[in-house]
């Protein structure tokens, strides 16, 4: 029996997104891109909803570690922006433990939204290709680890 991690709801301290809204925010967005154009690349975004992104503006902020991630699609890959465009396409907002259970596909977008733990701000139909999207994206699952048995640090190969 394989044991089942579930993410619980939580809230990071306020002073930490006090303090995380003072950061530079460029590395959020340069991690975001970073991780979507390696699921392009990997093939777990369809590439027809890809090509509805070109040139739409995106931001993910979550909000209790007051972090912001800005970014575009254009020519075939997500790419960071400096700063948070005036009027995004399209914005997401939720709590990190939201966006942990969206990624661990322990909640749907749906439930998150309309229990006020996700909000979407923007284009409707972008919005609902990006939904779209998750739903479809097929997470490759990883090997079977087996338990490390008589292991010698001494020994090679052991």
């Amino acid at each position: 029996m394989s044991p089942h991690f579930s993410i619980p709801r939580f809230r990071l301290p306020g002073l930490l997104a006090s303090v995380g809204a003072r950061l530079p925010q460029w590395p959020h967005s340069l991690a975001l891109v970073t991780a979507l154009n390696a699921a392009a690349k990997m093939g777990l975004l369809p590439k027809d909803s890809l090509a509805l992104l070109e040139g739409r503006t995106f931001v993910v902020e979550v909000i209790d570690a007051g972090g912001r991630a800005s970014f575009t699609y254009r020519g075939d890959l997500f790419r960071p922006l400096l700063s948070a465009p005036q009027s995004p396409d399209l914005s997401f907002s939720a709590n990190l433990s939201a966006f942990l259970q969206l990624l661990a596909r322990q909640e749907d977008p749906d439930t998150l939204f309309f229990s006020r733990e996700l909000s979407i701000v923007g284009d409707t139909e972008l919005g609902l290709v990006i939904k779209n999207m998750l739903d479809a994206v097929e997470l490759p699952t990883l090997p079977k680890l087996s338990p490390l048995r008589h292991f010698n640090p001494a020994r090679p190969g052991s």
